[in-house]
């Protein structure tokens, strides 16, 4: 049976796990990951993790502490990472409003003279639509429900 695309991620992602485990060390991982990556048929995946042990999902303990509160996974609130989604844009935002800040403070020093802050124009309308995300969310992404 040939291999597909998932099934090659699947063993490099594997790979990955008894890399950072210290069960190859990285020579050896390159070898297996460029083996994975030009895999045709299933054979050729199943010999690169024949000799690594299957690895363990942990499940989190239960603790009697947050039993009965309200958390970010109940119905009606944002999940953790619909939160986390939503700063990490904020902090693209903050990326673009150091990177523009600096182009207008420079171009200012060369030009002699303070130029009208023109990042405030693209700053505002990301902002604004950051903050429109997340007052009327996008229901076909299921971001931040």
């Amino acid at each position: 049976m040939r291999a597909s695309d998932a099934d090659r991620d699947a063993v490099a992602e594997r790979l990955a796990i008894a890399l950072s485990e210290g069960r190859l060390d990285l020579n050896e991982y390159e070898r297996r990951l460029d083996l994975a990556m030009n895999a045709v048929v299933m054979g050729d995946l199943t010999p690169l993790t024949a000799d690594l042990p299957t690895p363990v999902e942990t499940q989190p303990a239960e603790s009697d502490e947050g039993k009965g509160l309200v958390t970010s996974e109940a119905p009606g609130f944002p999940t953790a990472s619909g939160w986390r989604e939503w700063v990490d844009e904020w902090r693209w935002w903050l990326g673009g409003a150091v990177i523009m800040t600096g182009i207008w403070g420079v171009t200012s020093i060369v030009g002699g003279a303070l130029l009208p802050f023109w990042p405030l124009v693209p700053l505002g309308i990301w902002a604004a639509i950051l903050i429109a995300a997340a007052i009327w969310p996008d229901d076909s992404t299921n971001r931040r429900d």
